[in-house]
């Protein structure tokens, strides 16, 4: 499906320019019609805990398809910081071990890592400047490292980070490697089985298309936890229908990270947001994204703007980070405008997806020289 067609089917697009995926996606028409679903399954049977786990399984399908995963590879928790928990507690750290984060990082990743009370090593945004990306990382990884966390993109800039090169190093020790893919996956090709990580972190909103209230944990097949989930409930369990609350026996799948009952609204919006971005070719839909990107950062530097861009060995991800001293004010003054952004720090975050087009570049940029103009 081309861009004209996909972007046909979100209906806020007529007036409203979207550029805030990296912060939640435009709604669908087909997001929306499993919303309904769901309300009427409530309003006809009062209690559909049937139709409820047909959707959930339907999701679990979904979301290994879109990352070519095996379902058992897949676990549906509320947030990506219950992923993250999850993938730290299935490592040892008794001998001393050390994690190994980037100081840019999420907090829904970077801070649940901090919290667990094992030592930290952070790898700054400085020392990746000046080194780059992959050294900044080999030089805090040694023979005590036991898990390297890596962003798949920013959510400062949206950059694409080196996963599978920095891997390496963590690997060279024996060292996990977690990824955090949420500010990726559903724009950017994520492939599992060509990403060298044993866990990965995404979620349902953002470029995903769906709503806030599940994420998604990729955890690799035979990678065996040093230790049982501490975090779990009855949809951790190999039967959660069995209803025995002395029973706490752990699936070999990765439903072993579940906990309680999933998110069913975020579910039907899940599902159907992945079923959306099935329409697409992902490599065709990440080059259209690619082309907005440099055409934004063209215009942008032209007019005198300042970008935050990414450091040595990355490169550009779905988003441009337009740096400004008060970025909020920007982002209500494009607001006021129907061009939806999301500020973040000193920057305002431009995020695109394949329903957008080079007329959005040229209302937001249009918008910009008018603010600098009143300003």
């Amino acid at each position: 499906m081309d861009p004209d067609r996909f972007r046909a089917q979100f209906p806020s697009l007529a007036d409203t320019t979207h550029l805030a995926s990296c912060s939640q996606g435009a709604v669908s028409v087909q997001v929306t019609a499993a919303m309904g679903e769901l309300v009427y399954s409530l309003r006809d049977q009062g209690a559909p805990w049937g139709p409820w786990m047909a959707e959930v399984e339907r999701l679990w399908s979904a979301a290994a398809g879109f990352l070519n995963a095996q379902p058992d590879e897949i676990a549906l928790v509320p947030s990506a910081s219950h992923a993250a928990f999850q993938a730290v507690n299935a490592v040892d750290f008794d001998d001393g071990g050390v994690i190994v984060s980037m100081a840019s990082e999420f907090p829904s990743v970077g801070q649940v890592l901090h919290a667990q009370g094992e030592q930290m090593r952070w790898v700054s945004q400085d020392a990746m400047r000046t080194l780059g990306v992959i050294e900044a990382y080999r030089a805090q990884i040694d023979e005590s490292t036991r898990l390297v966390s890596i962003p798949f993109a920013l959510y400062t800039n949206g950059s694409l980070q080196p996963v599978n090169e920095i891997a390496k190093h963590a690997r060279a020790v024996g060292a996990r490697v977690l990824v955090d893919a949420y500010q990726a996956a559903g724009v950017v090709p994520v492939d599992v089985q060509q990403l060298d990580c044993d866990y990965l972190v995404t979620g349902t909103l953002k470029y995903l298309l769906g709503l806030p209230g599940i994420a998604i944990l990729f955890a690799r097949s035979g990678v065996e936890d040093h230790q049982p989930p501490r975090m779990t409930g009855w949809f951790g369990r190999v039967d959660p229908f069995d209803f025995d609350p002395e029973l706490l026996d752990v699936p070999a799948s990765a439903r072993r990270f579940e906990s309680g009952t999933p998110g069913i609204p975020a579910a039907y919006a899940a599902r159907a947001g992945i079923e959306v971005l099935g329409q697409l070719d992902p490599a065709d839909a990440w080059a259209h994204v690619e082309r907005l990107v440099a055409l934004t950062t063209e215009r942008l530097t032209g007019s005198g703007e300042t970008l935050d861009g990414p450091a040595p060995d990355a490169r550009p991800g779905p988003q441009v980070a337009l740096v400004d001293a008060d970025p909020v004010a920007l982002a209500d003054f494009l607001a006021a405008r129907r061009i939806v952004t999301a500020p973040r720090g000193s920057n305002l975050r431009i995020s695109f997806h394949c329903y957008n087009t080079t007329d959005d570049i040229d209302r937001l940029c249009t918008a910009i020289a008018d603010y600098r103009r009143q300003a």
